[in-house]
This record gives C-alpha cells, structure tokens and sequence, in this order.
C-alpha cells in the first residue's frame, strides 16, 4: 500500500470524494484505486479557512510507478508482534499493582500471552466506584480508598478520556486497536485528537477486566499493597490484606496519587529521584467562544466538533506556563483522594455538549523550588490541597476567582457570564494566597502571553478553580533503561505515571506494555 499526505476536503465535501482527490494527486485513474483507509483525519485552520485534511493509505494498481511521485511513501507496517516467551521457570506469582492505564495494558498482554497475572487495586471495581464518586460529590462523602484517583480504571476514568501521544512507538496502534474492540468508538484510530469521553471510558474499562479475567488472569479489588520484602536484588514476597504472597514479578503501576506507596518505596531503600512537576488552576471559558476563536466563519457547522486548544508560554524568569488536558465542553472536578485536602481536574463526556470548556494551566515546579529532600514535591502538592480545601470553607467546595479580579488582585464577590461547573460547588475567595509567589508571577505574566496567542483568553468572566496539582508525579523510581527493572531489584518493574514514566492514558498504556514484554521474554509460561 502507499500513503499520501494532506489531502484537504472542505467543510461540506463528504468523504467519498477522497478517492477522487487521491486519483487526481496521483494522476491516474479512479479505478485503478482498488482500497483507500483513512490513517489520519485532523482539521486544518491555519489559513484562515478551516477544512479537513487526511492522511490515506491506498492499494492502487501498479503500485512502482505510483510510488516515483513526488509526496508518496510506502505504507509502514504498523502491526504490534507479540513478544517470544522466555525459557527461565521460577517460582511465584506474576503481580500487576494498580489498575489504572499501565496496569491494565500489562495485565491484558500478560493474560493473552498466557501468564495468568495477579492485578492489586486498592480501589473497588467500576460499578462500586462510580456510585461512590457520586456520593463524594453529592454529599461531600470522601472515601480515601476508593475514589476519583483510586478505583478500577485509575484517575483517565473520571477525565476526558483523551488518547494524544506524541510518541511513535508502534504500541500506540495496539493500544488504540484494544479500546476498539472492547467498545470504543472506532474513530480514535484515525482522529488527530482522539477522545473516548468518560461516560463511554468506563464501559471499555469494564469489558477489559472481563477479557483478562476470561483468559485466567486474577483482579482482586480493595485489595491494595501494604509492602514488599526483597533479598539478594530481588523482590520475594507482595504484602496484602490476605498476607505474604510470593512474587515472581512486580509491575508496580499505581498512578501519581499513591502517596503512601512513595513513602513505602523510601522506607524499603528504593532508589528515586525527585523530578520536575507542575500546579496551577483549572479555567472555564465559554465553549461557544473558543468555537468562535478557533473555527471563525466557519464556527456552526454541523460537521465540527467542539474546538479545543493548546497554549504555552515561557516567561522573563525561563519558567514554563502551559495549559494542559483541556475539556471542550465538559466539567471541573474535585479529584480529592485524602481527607481535609482538595484538587481538582477536568472531565468531559464524549459529546462534550456542556457550556464550559476547561482546562489546566501549570507552572513548571523543579526540585530546587521546594527543598532538597526526595519527598518534599509530595509535601508541596500537600501544603496546597490543604489551603485550597480550608479556601472552599472546608467541605469539598473549590476555591474559585473570576480571572479578572485575579488579574486585579482582589477576592471575587460575584460571577459574571461564566458559571463554574465543579462539583459538588465552590466558594468565590482569593486565590493568590494559595500558592507561593512564583506561581502567581509566573501565571499572571503567562496569562497575556496567552492572550496574545489568542485574543480574549484573558476574558474577566472566565473563572479559575483550585488547585490542579496531580498532572504528573514530583518523583521517579528509578530504573534500568534497558530490563526495564528498578537499579537494585531485577524482578522489580516500576511502571506508568506514578512511576515517573508516562503522562496520559496512552503513554501509561504504551509503558504497561513494554514492563509485561519485558517480563514474558524472560519468563516460561506457567
């Protein structure tokens, strides 16, 4: 097969007329296009007039000489090759800690290879959880093991179920291709911007854990890791609630939120590193005006999706300012996971149908801002979920400003066009006393920069909600770049984004993979 680039189809030109397009580019005829795939479909506003653009795969007749044309590649075989199984037998189970991205994916190549993996989550199964969400958010009701952090699926269950990766790693495919065929829907295979939506996420979280169970693997939930003891360079036995289990490998994969577990890694002599982080807010605009900004003319057509955009910044002081994880359409949410402490995210269905868009904005955080000892970023993320919690009167309501009277340096007494959407609600407050004076310069200087990159960001109405504190982990296990392993432990395999080593649902997922491949080359099939 070949591929072509930017092929550009107006708003109102239907899909059909790619193979035409393709046959003109080419300068052959349509017939002798036997098959077109689309590879890649994104929305090109660049110039003024939005349209789409895509990236086809085509089998075309007489494939050579099509091939000595400016602009035509051949197409890259991008299939996943399942690994070779190891020859080492070796006593003990093969455990998978948290079942969130990097979990899951580990434990679902593990289970089709055959190696019946044992998956600990300390929170409870997606039915249970769901319910549980609820309550925190109707009533105020946290539990601390089970929750928007903690729970079958990890924290990307209650978000927007975004998919970007900028990596090339042909795991991507794999990873994309297994959502599919546990529910999915099928345009994430091609979207620039692939989305699957909370409300669709958790039914495909669920149909994963069925698939793994049916192939033998074992899921025990509210059943979280209490310790580990290791011996001659080696992890030998995985503390639960049942007791001791012994252990022939542990893929360690519990998110950014697993404090304790940090803190369990330091006591035990885990070599960690401490690593480069970020805080800020979460900040609410009008939908419909970031249609507007971004699709101009062509803002109501019924072909577009809401829009979405990605900003950065980097200010006098060389400091980064960047949104991040931005919800077209969706909600802010208290993400809390411990008592008398708040954070929030953002969340959006797949239809992405309500009147706020939201998303993060982060300044960079680096060890040497906040102390020199390995657990001091976990301290820092703590200090302002207190305040942030105190902030919102004390019962899981956010601290909320209108940007304009942030820009002002006065506490909000009232709304304007913008209604915060977070749950269970918010109380209008100050926020610069949250947060230590570099974040506050660096945000206030970044806030024109994003003006200027795009005109009427700094909107008075829009409204900032804290504190966003959890988008990567402020530490690193570290390991061997090439066995994958922790330096002094080689059955040891720290995994994902609480580990240090990915930062959304598809790099987690991509990096559960590689811990599993590395533990079926080197282990025999039990």
């Amino acid at each position: 097969m070949i591929r072509l680039h930017q092929i550009k189809c107006n708003l109102d030109e239907p899909i059909s007329v790619l193979k035409e397009k393709c046959a003109q580019k080419l300068h052959i005829p349509i017939s002798d296009i036997l098959s077109l795939h689309i590879y890649k479909e994104s929305i090109d506003a660049r110039k003024g007039k939005v349209c789409f653009s895509y990236i086809v795969d085509l089998e075309v007749r007489h494939e050579a000489k099509c091939l000595r044309k400016a602009g035509v590649e051949k197409t890259k075989d991008e299939s996943y090759v399942m690994p070779i199984c190891g020859q080492r037998e070796e006593a003990g189970e093969i455990i998978v800690a948290g079942f969130g991205p990097a979990g899951m994916f580990a434990a679902l190549l593990l289970a089709q290879m055959g190696y019946r993996p044992l998956v600990l989550e300390r929170g409870a199964a997606m039915e249970t959880r769901v319910k549980k969400v609820a309550t925190f958010w109707e009533k105020g009701s946290l539990d601390p093991e089970c929750n928007v952090q903690f729970g079958e699926g990890g924290a990307g269950t209650f978000s927007d179920g975004k998919l970007t990766a900028r990596s090339k790693d042909p795991r991507v495919r794999k990873v994309l291709e297994e959502l599919v065929h546990f529910g999915a829907p099928k345009e994430i295979l091609y979207e620039a911007l692939p989305h699957i939506g909370t409300d669709r996420l958790r039914d495909v979280v669920v149909s994963l854990r069925k698939e793994i169970l049916k192939l033998g693997g074992t899921i025990a939930f509210e059943e979280p890791l209490l310790d580990i003891r290791h011996d001659q360079g080696r992890i030998s036995q995985v503390k639960t609630k049942r007791g001791w289990i012994p252990c022939k490998a542990l893929i360690l994969a519990v998110g950014h939120s697993a404090r304790d577990i940090f803190a369990l890694m330091d006591d035990r002599k885990i070599a960690m590193e401490p690593k480069g982080f970020a805080v800020g807010v979460r900040v609410e605009h009008p939908q419909d005006w970031v249609n507007r900004v971004q699709y101009k003319e062509a803002v109501n057509h019924p072909r577009l999706k809401p829009a979405t955009y990605r900003l950065t910044y980097t200010t006098k002081k060389q400091r980064g300012v960047y949104t991040f994880c931005m919800c077209p359409g969706g909600q802010v949410i208290t993400g809390c996971s411990q008592a008398n402490a708040l954070v929030v995210n953002g969340m959006s269905k797949y239809a992405r149908e309500g009147a706020n868009a939201n998303s993060a904005i982060l300044v960079q955080v680096q060890p040497d801002d906040i102390g020199p000892h390995l657990l001091d970023g976990i301290r820092f993320q703590q200090e302002l979920e207190e305040k942030a919690f105190l902030a919102g009167g004390s019962h899981y309501k956010a601290p909320v400003q209108c940007m304009g009277d942030y820009i002002a340096h006065r506490a909000s007494a009232t709304l304007g066009q913008v209604i915060p959407s977070v749950h269970p609600g918010y109380t209008l407050c100050d926020l610069h006393p949250l947060f230590p004076d570099f974040v506050n310069e660096a945000l206030e200087e970044a806030l024109s920069g994003f003006d200027h990159q795009m005109p009427g960001f700094l909107m008075p109405d829009a409204v900032f909600t804290g504190v966003e504190t959890r988008s990567s982990s402020p530490l690193r296990i570290l390991r061997d770049r090439e066995k994958l392993t922790a330096l002094s432990l080689n059955n040891f395999y720290p995994c994902g984004e609480g580990a240090g080593y990915a930062g959304g649902i598809v790099s987690a997922a991509i990096d559960g993979l590689r811990c599993a491949e590395m533990i079926i080359r080197r282990f025999l099939q039990p």
